[in-house]
């Protein structure tokens, strides 16, 4: 079953259902109205709340489209119109004439769909969304309003969350090297969760906590599972630098001197196996051996921990007919791997928190581009655009490949392989390599890029001071600005001078 089956707001024809997306999840019952997540009845935890007012009743069922469509990894609301691709109702060439281009477009109602299938799948679960993979006002808004919690990185996101009115209750802030800022933030606001990735980082926390009060913790523990979709992105294992090993004994260490602390307490443990993870597998596995942490802390400390936060990593396609995560059978599996195996340890059940990024904001999202050159060199032909790797540096990081299309004029010629590449001074300024665009694509065509909407603005750069894109958001035929495009006079501002 694909990732992208998910509820959608004026659906193509054949684009799938919420039923399609949770029939596998004996639980995932509940409508989008009415579904909700109990808080938890500790003060501080970050519960999820009864999902938005605003959530309309779903479309009837359809069958889901294959994934070898074309149209299959993007937004459910894109339907051809012409010669062009609209989505949600607003064709995209007018959005490159309006906002010029690059330009990520952000579909509003694709965002928020798939904020509630989470809360579908993950029943009784703290759903936060990892706010890494893109912030900005409004989606701390969307996130908000459909009862997710939220995982920030730095006191950079965490003041843009707080500020934008998200309860820093609901709110768990991770870092592998968090500053004094990140930490001062954290306690200022209140946020309900600090991870704590390093011993070293256990006495500067309670230290910084206030006489009189505690801070709510969780130890990230490292299981030794290798899973992601590149070895960059992999973090379940010893050699990367998050987390603590649970095979060397540092994280048993790590909780030991956490309960030495007054001023932290305790509530539960994290672990995050990577990104781009398209199999259930993995998760089992890290369940098991948290598992059997936990039985050995309450063997030893007496001490039964409420809560286990398994972070994300879920995988989506970026290209038709790629693997993605099956998400109702990963809420269904996880749910009973943990109750089975809890009953054999003579545990009761921790509170799962999960922590999907990606898999909410990434195929909401389409990048538009403006072809500047056409470039014809042996057998090789390079399609120079008006962006690169400033906007998405993921392709020279890690490889990724992704789908460009022509929009906005009927091609005349057959598709042919080209390489779409980036208007800045590397060689490794790569889009799209080898894929298949009209022989005619031409100066001043347009191209849009799906499955854009995660770690490409929180990843932008100022390489070449060319500036970063704007985001548009795109609900019910509408489009407005969500963040304005970074001028050069942004950019001078920043330079003090002489």
């Amino acid at each position: 079953m694909s990732h992208r089956a998910l509820p959608r707001t004026a659906p193509r024809p054949g684009a799938p259902s919420p039923t399609a997306l949770v029939a596998t999840a004996a639980v995932a019952t509940t409508s989008p109205a009415a579904a909700s997540v109990t808080a938890s009845p500790t003060a501080g935890t970050p519960p999820s709340v009864t999902a938005s007012p605003s959530g309309a009743p779903s479309p009837p069922a359809a069958d889901p489209p294959s994934p070898t469509d074309p149209l299959s990894v993007w937004p459910g609301s894109t339907a051809a119109v012409d010669d062009d691709l609209a989505v949600a109702g607003v064709p995209l060439t007018e959005v490159a004439d309006r906002f010029g281009t690059p330009a990520y477009v952000l579909d509003e109602a694709e965002v928020r769909d798939r904020c509630r299938a989470y809360l579908r799948a993950f029943p009784g679960t703290d759903v936060c969304y990892a706010a890494k993979a893109f912030l900005c006002r409004a989606m701390v808004h969307w996130v908000r309003e459909e009862g997710l919690g939220l995982d920030v990185c730095s006191a950079g996101e965490l003041e843009l969350a707080v500020t934008s009115g998200f309860p820093p209750e609901r709110i768990v802030l991770h870092g592998n090297a968090k500053s004094p800022a990140d930490l001062q933030a954290a306690l200022r606001l209140g946020v309900g969760r600090i991870v704590i990735d390093s011993t070293s980082e256990i006495a500067r926390l309670a230290a910084a906590v206030p006489a009189g009060s505690r801070q709510k913790v969780l130890v990230r523990v490292v299981p030794g599972i290798a899973a992601g979709g590149h070895a960059k992105i992999r973090t379940g294992t010893d050699d990367q630098k998050f987390g603590l090993s649970l095979a060397d004994g540092s994280a048993q260490h790590a909780i030991t001197r956490v309960l030495g602390q007054t001023r932290l307490e305790l509530v539960g443990l994290h672990c995050h196996l990577g990104s781009q993870i398209t199999t259930v597998k993995p998760y089992l596995s890290a369940v098991r051996r948290l598992i059997g942490l936990l039985a050995r802390i309450h063997e030893q400390h007496g001490l039964t921990l409420p809560e286990l936060d398994l972070g994300g990593g879920h995988g989506i396609a970026y290209r038709p007919g790629e693997p993605t995560l099956d998400l109702a059978s990963l809420g269904h599996r996880i749910r009973a791997e943990l109750a089975r195996g809890c009953a054999a340890a003579g545990l009761p059940v921790p509170r799962l928190a999960v922590e999907p990024g990606r898999a909410i904001v990434g195929p909401a999202g389409v990048v538009l581009y403006r072809v500047l050159s056409v470039k014809r060199t042996g057998a090789h032909t390079f399609v120079a655009v008006d962006g690169g790797m400033s906007d998405n540096p993921r392709p020279a990081l890690y490889g990724v490949r992704y789908a460009p299309r022509l929009i906005g004029r009927r091609p005349t010629a057959a598709p042919e392989p080209v390489t779409v590449v980036g208007r800045h001074c590397e060689a490794g300024d790569v889009l799209a390599a080898d894929v298949p665009l009209p022989g005619d694509v031409r100066p001043g065509d347009l191209l849009a890029v799906p499955v854009a909407g995660a770690y490409h603005l929180s990843m932008a750069s100022g390489y070449n001071l060319v500036g970063r894109p704007p985001v548009v958001a795109v609900a019910g035929g509408r489009a407005r600005l969500l963040v304005r495009r970074e001028s050069l006079a942004d950019i001078q501002e920043r330079d003090i001078g002489l």
